[in-house]
């Protein structure tokens, strides 16, 4: 072990380079980087991704059966409508969607935006709405 300023650097740690990700389009329609998750990672309960959608882009109405899922809005600003409730959202904010949840974000002004999905983030548990 290499003793640095905060702690030890331990052998084996994952590290992943958001450059180093490449950017894909989710099932909902919204840009998304997969930072941490089973695609470049040895994760076993969860996923970590950057998503980005332009001012006026929106993701499709959706909800995930298995996943709970976390927003934090890095930039822009946005609505963010869950199971019929629409709020207002903006850097700083973190937002709770619970498993079952349909939900959708719109950016005002363009948006980025970490998800975060525990069970992992998986195309298969991503169920949308026929309406945008």
């Amino acid at each position: 072990m290499i003793p640095c300023g905060f702690g030890v650097f331990l052998a084996g740690m994952e590290i992943r380079n958001r450059e180093q990700q490449a950017p894909f389009t989710t099932k909902d329609g919204s840009t998304i980087r997969s930072l941490l998750d089973l695609s470049n990672a040895p994760v076993a309960n969860q996923s970590l991704a950057e998503a980005t959608l332009p001012a006026g882009g929106k993701t499709q109405r959706h909800y995930h059966k298995l996943s709970e899922e976390f927003y934090y809005l890095l930039s822009g600003t946005g609505l963010m409508e869950i199971d019929g409730e629409t709020r207002e959202v903006k850097p700083g904010d973190a937002i709770l969607i619970p498993a079952g949840a349909w939900h959708q974000i719109c950016a005002i002004k363009p948006l980025q935006f970490l998800c975060c999905c525990s069970p992992a983030y998986a195309h298969e548990d991503t169920y949308v709405s026929e309406e945008r």
